[in-house]
């Protein structure tokens, strides 16, 4: 029997033509019957339907006579995105269903970008459906009496959770759902729509909080992802990083020109610039037909690709993660993915935008940057085909985000202790806080800590005579509210021609290292830095071509933990002579090379190769735990290493492995007999090379910006990327000399260990490598795996005249390649 609650939403259904999905039905039930939830779809299946009309459908069953006529509802619904570029889109689908069905409500944009105008109208009267981002919903919270906007809420739904729930964005959605649930009345609903990642209950239990039973609605829209790898016409034996792409752009023009709309996306701002360029210059007649589109470019350009491509007049867009999700378009013909993404559940994600409808096949054709990466095609076929994808984790105890949120409490109707410690509890990242780290939390926001009483710029909360704590300053709040949110970034400055056409910003330290006369490839145009004013960088356009593309100091993305055991299982496979893919059967020559130098490790064996060349004496690890754990690990290595030996290391490493370069012979089977991956003392070994490797520091500075430590200045006059970095670094000093047990600097250190992509912990994986059987080979020439890993090196510190690519061709040279 059909549910008399579905009736009007089932009845716009069949005005346009569509039957709903099991899963939106599902959805609707169990919304109108007060449950919360999480909601797995993936993109393109409806999942915005599925949790917009039961919010409208309950409105109506809740005013069966009025709900036609305008009224002060006040706010019903919030929802969360962590992209202000799907809000409008958002908003408009919306809005339009309000219009077809005849209910009179109002969905408001509400970010950074909205004017005060609008600010203004919506404080009046509020709309009754609310889209902004976590850092706006925290906005909100810092007004005052901002307790009447939450009274009405019924439901919030937090969109792409699986982008959120990892990071401290989603600790700030945490702690402002369990804030606005302690000041309603009635219980409100939450959910949340996700994609598929490994740890689905988890994810959901972080999104519902310790009162609320995990509930998740499973969309079962069949949606095939075929892959097409691009294959080089000569697999070179011995593959480097970066090199090979640009080499198959023949083989990309042909696929783009087989499609009517197309999407190339690469990992990096730079990477796309260069593809945009190159393609521009192989085919100078699809001028006004192809576009750029990553994070760094003028907000107006990016909406006009976006809109270019919803009315389908752009043939390609060459971009980076800025179109991975929420971007709403129509479907494309063809996505193309320039070099591995590094994860399983990102390759999806953009697999997804072609065929967007639900039941077409997504194709998606990768293009390998360097040989070996034909093995991470298969990996990511065949972890797609079992349907395992990465987890997700919520960062435990970041006190930076606490912080941030309770002098944001502080700064509107204040905060209770008693009151709001229990509550911040409930949440999963804050589940464990104990006693002495709330006392030190509040010390820390009404003292100053231990260190920094004397500051009257850090004692911002004081106790109230009513017993709540608030900021007094409106200096101080004033800041606060200027630097809410935890994206830390760069200062970034802009770039104008002289008549004051703004392109977009680049990061200051790319700036830093040019002087005016040099050109530089930028927003699709060869330009020429003409001076460098205040915040703003003057450029003009040069006929002269260039080689130097804007770089920025975003990380380079991580192999995940799930690609790297695909990738092993591969590795066994092929030492057991199966070959299941065509990738595999491309790249034999290359595992043929390395077994007959080395071996080939898989998930039983880790293998180290020592070697000597003109550079000095090699030592190449390969635990393939990714490129950030490879970082510390070297790190920790190489401190063990320093104390027994007096050498000067040099390091480099990859998502495979890592090298440790010593001017002196080092014998491998000498330091494993010292067992130098001991987990004996580890963490206070880790804590010094951490301390030594700059990690640490970086990540302070990020924390301190966050914690509200260091100011990052007034809207058009932001202070200076290096004012930042100094006052983060003193601060950082002050905190070790002065005040050791501070939580910040604790958390600097956790964050730089566990900065993998799957916050995994990094002794796990030092616990991993004492399992594996440890083989020591000395090969008499580099082998296929070690070869790009020094050629990461050579890249990083490469100072003579000679260009890394000659120098590459030399070793080469030198090696009997048979």
């Amino acid at each position: 029997m059909e549910d008399k609650r579905l009736e009007i939403g089932l009845e716009y259904f069949r005005k346009k033509g569509w039957t709903p999905f099991p899963f939106q039905i599902q959805a609707w039930k169990d919304f109108l019957d007060g449950k919360s939830g999480l909601l797995n779809a993936p993109t393109g299946s409806g999942k915005t339907f599925a949790l917009w009309f039961p919010a409208l459908l309950e409105y109506i069953q809740n005013h069966p006579d009025t709900w036609k006529n305008p009224q002060t509802n006040g706010i019903q619904l919030i929802w969360v995105t962590p992209l202000r570029a799907l809000a409008q889109d958002l908003q408009k689908a919306m809005q339009e269903v309000c219009q077809a069905i005849g209910l009179p409500w109002q969905v408001v944009v509400r970010n950074g970008d909205t004017d005060a105008k609008t600010r203004s109208a919506m404080k009046k009267r509020p709309p009754e459906c609310l889209i902004t981002t976590p850092e706006t919903l925290h906005i909100l919270i810092s007004q005052k009496d901002h307790h009447e906007l939450f009274q009405s809420l019924s439901a919030v739904v937090v969109d792409e959770w699986h982008e959120l729930v990892g990071n401290k964005r989603g600790v700030q959605v945490q702690l402002a759902l369990e804030y606005i649930q302690s000041l309603n009345p009635h219980r409100f609903k939450r959910w949340a729509v996700s994609a598929t990642i490994g740890n689905l209950s988890q994810a959901a239990q972080t999104l519902l909080g310790s009162e609320l039973p995990i509930h998740i609605v499973k969309a079962k829209v069949d949606k095939e992802i075929v892959i097409h790898a691009v294959f080089p016409e000569e697999i070179e034996k011995y593959p480097w990083s970066g090199h090979l792409g640009i080499r198959l752009m023949d083989q990309v023009i042909e696929i783009i020109e087989g499609g009517r709309s197309v999407l190339l996306f690469t990992n990096t701002r730079s990477q796309t610039e260069i593809w945009y360029q190159k393609i521009l210059e192989a085919r100078p007649d699809w001028a006004g037909w192809i576009a750029m589109h990553h994070g760094s470019l003028d907000t107006s350009v990016r909406t006009w690709v976006e809109n270019a491509l919803h009315e389908g007049v752009l043939k390609l867009v060459v971009c980076t993660s800025s179109l991975d999700l929420g971007v709403d378009f129509r479907p494309v013909d063809r996505v193309i993915q320039v070099g591995s993404p590094k994860g399983v559940s990102r390759f999806v994600q953009r697999a997804g935008r072609a065929g967007h409808q639900p039941g077409l096949p997504s194709e998606i054709y990768f293009v390998p940057t360097n040989s070996l990466e034909l093995i991470e095609a298969a990996a990511l076929r065949n972890a797609i085909q079992q349907e395992e994808m990465e987890s997700q984790f919520t960062p435990v105890l970041p006190f930076d985000v606490l912080i941030q949120f309770l002098v944001t409490l502080a700064v509107g109707d204040g905060f209770d202790p008693s009151e709001i410690f229990p509550m911040v509890k409930k949440t999963a990242s804050f589940g464990n806080l104990s006693d002495e780290e709330i006392q030190w939390v509040m010390d820390f926001i009404t003292k100053g800590g231990a260190s920094l009483g004397s500051y009257e710029d850090f004692l911002k909360v004081v106790k109230d005579e009513d017993g709540k704590y608030r900021v007094k300053s409106k200096k101080i709040a004033m800041k606060h509210r200027l630097s809410m949110g935890t994206i830390v970034s760069d200062v970034s400055l802009k770039v104008k021609f002289k008549n004051g056409t703004y392109l977009g910003t680049v990061e200051e330290y790319f700036i830093s290292k040019l002087k005016t006369g040099d050109r530089f490839f930028f927003a699709g145009r060869n330009l020429e830095l003409l001076q460098v004013k205040g915040m703003d960088v003057f450029v003009k356009v040069t006929e002269k071509k260039t080689s130097n593309v804007v770089s920025w100091m975003g990380a380079r993305m991580s192999l995940s933990s799930m690609l790297s055991h695909k990738i092993r299982e591969i590795f066994r496979e092929y030492n057991r002579g199966i070959i299941r893919s065509e990738e595999v059967r491309k790249v034999l020559p290359i595992l043929d090379l390395q077994s007959k130098l080395s071996i080939v490790p898989d998930e039983s064996t880790f293998l180290i190769e020592s070697l000597q060349s003109r550079d000095g004496y090699h030592l190449f690890f390969y635990p393939f735990e990714g490129r950030m754990m490879h970082e510390l690990m070297s790190a920790l290595i190489s401190y063990r290493i320093a104390q027994s030996y007096p050498v000067s290391l040099n390091m480099a490493m990859n998502d495979y492995g890592f090298e440790i370069l010593s001017d002196v012979p080092i014998s491998a089977e000498e330091i494993l007999e010292e067992d130098i991956f001991s987990l004996k003392n580890i963490e206070n070994d880790i804590l010094h090379c951490v301390n030594e490797s700059e990690m640490s520091r970086r990540k302070f500075r990020e924390i301190a910006s966050i914690a509200g430590l260091v100011f990052q200045g007034y809207p058009g006059k932001p202070t200076s990327f290096k004012h930042i970095q100094a006052n983060s670094s003193l601060l950082f000093q002050v905190f070790e000399q002065y005040d050791p047990d501070n939580l910040l600097l604790k958390q600097a250190r956790e964050e730089a260990l566990n900065q993998q992509m799957e916050q995994e912990m990094f002794i796990q994986a030092m616990k991993k490598l004492n399992q594996l059987e440890i083989v020591v080979r000395h090969p008499t020439q580099f082998t296929p795996f070690s070869f790009p890993i020094m050629v990461d090196r050579l890249s990083r510190t490469n100072i003579s005249s000679e260009s890394v690519e000659d120098k590459v061709a030399k070793i080469l040279a030198q090696l009997e390649i048979d």
